[in-house]
């Protein structure tokens, strides 16, 4: 392996390193720019020909606009809740709950925070969680922090399984070594990333135990009038009986139904259960935990948006100076009940499933002449569950035209930066994914994983996950995290002689790591809650939690792979 493969091999990357970590350039404009030169290290380090290049690159699009149809109907329903008031209405059904906030935080945080990312995903739980905290009268910094902590085992499944479905199944099966191994296995890939998923949450079971206390405990160390610990040690035992009741289903799913549902299904029952425990009287601390005299806050703690202000039409004051909700939570909560169903319906139910994949399928086979081929199952992929869903709430709501244009508007806002980072960041994976089949050599990607595992060794699989985390800080997405380094921890495995298998659950967890500090989350979540600007404190204080997982995940890989599951694939 000469070293001047490697450093060709390397430019892409580093590009996106330099320009976005070195720059602080945003996604739209680095991510171009990466294309050029991966375009330029395939042609000139490769000898890839311009159709190669061309192919590889549309076939990057096609799998970047699957990407965007489910991020487009997953934020369209989100903002239009978010205009009918429902929002408003479910976050008061937390609040008539408990007014503590430690009890909020989990309610909230953890188990609201991880059923919006298995609907959404793709950063909009910290942008909708952190509104409907500072609307409860949290501090807009501490609503932040800890609204982007509280989903990271959610995160791995993104958007009904958006990262491992386009993150892994998508791109290993154009990857005719992986494609080939898989198949010598007695597997197809997608079953094969089913197993992944199921490392993924075991991983995030183990590790994820403690993560509501870890929201909980950075919001009275870092917010309280004590600053300590201490408070969120008296709400240990819900924090532990909240875990327990989203794990469970969580992981079960992940092993019984893939990769599409375990963050829906166990903050779905994770919600129900958890809340039926507090409205029976379990859990609830002695005494109760708020903030201190707002007076007494930093200024940095509060920005643009007053902790406590609504601007939601189904909101309205009542005598007593307090809020009351017009909307019913069962209305509220409504429309997700219907992406659930109708999710559940279209995966499982196999004539629907059938009729779905069969039907509105945009298709190029053999682009521009080479082996690649790319499709766009429109009415399969979650966007038009989601459509349908928005579509089906404006008369269940009674949305106005105003509301219905407002809430259009809003996501054509939020997606439109996401639609030229995403189209080229996949293009760019594509050109270094496709380097060596088009010239019949060892690609990119392989050189790099190589090159990267002689380095590291045999230790290389405590750093997976930061790996992972990497590329998701890179690029804000554990999606395009998968994308860019899935097949590069392939590689590292097939060097080292560790269990692929494993080393992609690493993986799958590492992106959801890399989203606590990804700029461009942390920017929109600032945002929403009028703080621009705290962008550094806010990521100094989500190393704390990043530092843990990344930490107990890397153990855990040595162990599982080496001492406890050395034959597993």
């Amino acid at each position: 392996m000469a070293a001047i493969d490697i450093l060709v091999a390397v430019l892409p990357l580093v590009a996106i390193a330099y320009l976005m970590v070195g720059r602080f350039w945003p996604a739209t404009r680095a991510m171009p720019i990466a294309w050029v030169v991966a375009i330029a290290a395939g042609y000139v380090g490769w000898g890839m020909s311009f159709q190669w290049i061309a192919a590889a690159t549309i076939n990057g699009f096609i799998t970047a606009a699957s990407i965007l149809w489910i991020v487009f109907g997953a934020i369209l329903l989100l903002y239009t809740l978010k205009r009918t008031g429902a929002f408003d209405a479910i976050s008061q059904g937390f609040a008539s709950i408990s007014d503590d906030r430690r009890v909020q935080v989990v309610l909230l945080v953890f188990l609201m925070g991880s059923f919006i990312e298995g609907a959404a995903g793709f950063g909009t739980p910290a942008a909708i969680v952190g509104p409907l905290l500072v609307g409860l009268g949290f501090p807009p910094l501490a609503a932040v922090v800890v609204a982007l902590t509280g989903n990271l085992m959610a995160i791995t499944f993104g958007a009904v399984g958006t990262p491992l479905i386009i993150g892994m199944i998508d791109i290993f099966e154009d990857v005719e070594v992986i494609s080939s191994a898989v198949a010598a296995q007695g597997l197809t890939v997608e079953a094969w990333v089913g197993e992944i998923a199921v490392w993924a949450a075991s991983f995030h079971v183990v590790v994820g135990a403690i993560l509501p206390f870890i929201g909980v405990a950075m919001m009275t160390r870092f917010f309280g009038e004590e600053r300590s610990i201490k408070p969120a040690l008296e709400v240990l035992p819900l924090c532990l009986f909240a875990w327990a009741s989203f794990a469970a289903p969580y992981w079960a799913t992940a092993y019984f139904l893939g990769p599409e549902f375990p963050g829906l299904i166990g903050a779905m029952v994770g919600l129900f259960i958890t809340v039926s425990a507090l409205k029976a009287g379990f859990f609830h601390p002695d005494d109760e935990w708020d903030f201190g005299p707002q007076s007494q806050w930093p200024e940095h703690w509060v920005g643009d948006i007053e902790p406590g202000e609504s601007s939601d039409r189904d909101t309205q004051v009542a005598a007593d100076g307090g809020t009351v909700q017009t909307m019913s939570l069962p209305r509220a909560w409504a429309p997700y009940a219907l992406v659930a169903i109708l999710l559940v319906v279209t995966r499982v139910v196999g004539p629907v499933t059938s009729f779905l994949q069969s039907t509105l399928v945009l298709q190029w086979q053999s682009i521009l002449g080479t082996s690649l081929s790319g499709s766009l199952a429109v009415l399969y992929l979650p966007g038009a569950v989601f459509v349908a869903v928005h579509l089906l709430t404006i008369p269940l709501h009674g949305m106005s035209t105003e509301e219905i244009k407002g809430s259009w508007t809003e996501t054509i806002e939020k997606v439109t930066p996401a639609v030229i980072a995403l189209l080229f960041a996949v293009a760019t994976v594509q050109i270094m994914l496709q380097s060596g089949t088009a010239t019949n050599t060892d690609g990119m990607l392989i050189i790099l994983s190589d090159a990267m595992a002689n380095l590291a060794g045999g230790a290389y699989p405590f750093f997976a996950s930061l790996v992972g985390a990497l590329g998701a800080f890179l690029a804000g997405s554990n999606t395009v995290s998968d994308i860019l380094f899935g097949t590069f921890q392939y590689g590292v495995a097939d060097t080292i002689g560790f269990p692929h298998t494993i080393l992609l659950g690493a993986q799958a967890v590492g992106g959801a790591i890399g989203n606590l500090i990804a700029v461009h989350n942390v920017v929109a979540a600032l945002a929403v809650v009028g703080l621009v600007g705290e962008e550094g404190r806010v990521i100094r204080y989500e190393l704390i939690p990043l530092a843990y997982y990344a930490t107990m995940t890397g153990i855990l890989t040595l162990l599982f792979g080496y001492v406890l599951f050395p034959g597993v694939f």
